[in-house]
């Protein structure tokens, strides 16, 4: 291969590795003995919340301005995936004293 034809080619591997968008993560928020841990979470879009219900009773994570409300049952896990950026308090509308916050980039 001639030194041109490697530049080019390295060049292009390099273009496409940057081009390559990062692996979204699992963040794993616990509710057990009527508390939220942790209370204070950041995220990204596209990431994805695994709520892990500890408690014999069901809970929710409801978003305080609406953009989500997930119920989780007794010793259950739900998952879903964050679709838009901001700052959410969310609380449990069972158990409105189990609060807590999620910072979600870009």
């Amino acid at each position: 291969m001639s030194p041109g034809r490697y530049l080019a080619t390295l060049a292009l591997f390099a273009l496409g590795a940057m081009a390559v968008p990062a692996h979204a993560a699992t963040i794993q928020i616990v509710m057990e003995n009527l508390v939220i841990s942790p209370a204070e979470v950041s995220a990204k879009v596209g990431d994805t919340i695994e709520w892990v219900n500890r408690d014999v009773l069901a809970h929710t994570a409801t978003a305080k301005n609406g953009d989500f409300d997930v119920t989780i049952a007794p010793n259950k896990t739900a998952r879903s995936v964050l679709s838009k950026a901001g700052t959410v308090d969310y609380y449990c509308r069972y158990h409105p004293n189990m609060k807590a916050v999620l910072t979600i980039a870009p």
